[in-house]
């Protein structure tokens, strides 16, 4: 099982953050990770994060996988290391990790549109921080773009945040007592042991790659649910000027 720190070698993120009994994992310090400070800003905000707490609590009501601490901080550095490995600057790096952590914020009102409520949530915060307003809009832009059904790759805070969220696929997201047979959402994440974005900046690529059980789950299930995200975190990449590509097991897919 990885950790939910940024790797170490330099070029992707490790994805999963609980031990193989379903325990929150406590990540662990990334040496030489570059200080992220208006992220820490907004960790620290008191309100925010009872609204994620929420979120999750919400969500696992309504049957969903993991949307907590995990999956915001995770997506929060995914996002800055895609930044950061392309080129970007440290403002448009910072920013793409602070829209990760919040993308999800919107599901403490509804599962519903939560993008869009996200990001009036994502305002307010912003401008208790004394956030500049240019840098509020890629935020909330970022945040209010992230979901398949409506959301654009409008910026690369946009795109990194997309890539984040959609590449999240771990048996570290399945509830306690989730039905892996029943649920095929819940089968499909339990499946998928290892995950990675490797980022390779001279070659311009995004790949994901993944390690699937498929004892648990064969590989076409992954595509008939994901099938959309995929499309939509290959349109994220053109957004950086990359290809994206995913391997499984070891074998170029896409």
């Amino acid at each position: 099982m990885t950790d939910t720190t940024i790797d170490p070698s330099g070029d992707g993120v490790a994805l999963g953050g609980r031990t193989a009994e379903g325990e929150d994992r406590a990540p662990r310090p990334a040496g030489g990770r570059a200080a992220i400070p208006l992220l820490d800003s907004v960790r620290a905000h008191e309100r925010t994060s009872a609204f994620i707490i929420a979120c999750d609590e919400f969500l696992d009501a309504q049957g969903f996988t993991e949307h907590g601490f995990r999956h915001a901080n995770l997506v929060g550095h995914i996002a800055y290391n895609v930044l950061t490995h392309l080129g970007h600057d440290q403002r448009v790096t910072e920013l793409g990790a602070v829209a990760g952590y919040l993308h999800d914020i919107g599901n403490v009102i509804s599962r519903a549109d939560h993008g869009q409520t996200g990001a009036l949530l994502a305002y307010d915060l912003l401008k208790e921080l004394e956030v500049a307003p240019a840098d509020m809009a890629l935020v909330m832009s970022a945040v209010g773009n992230h979901e398949e059904q409506y959301g654009q790759s409008v910026s690369p805070v946009s795109a990194a945040v997309i890539l984040g969220d959609k590449s999240d696929v771990h048996r570290s997201r399945v509830r306690k007592g989730a039905s892996i047979a029943m649920d095929i959402h819940d089968r499909v994440n339990h499946a998928v042991t290892q995950s990675f974005l490797r980022v390779d900046a001279d070659r311009r690529t995004l790949t994901l790659e993944l390690e699937i059980d498929t004892e648990i789950s064969q590989v076409l299930e992954y595509f008939e649910i994901f099938l959309e995200r995929m499309v939509m975190c290959r349109r994220a990449a053109a957004t950086l000027g990359c290809a994206f590509k995913i391997t499984v097991n070891n074998v170029p897919v896409l």
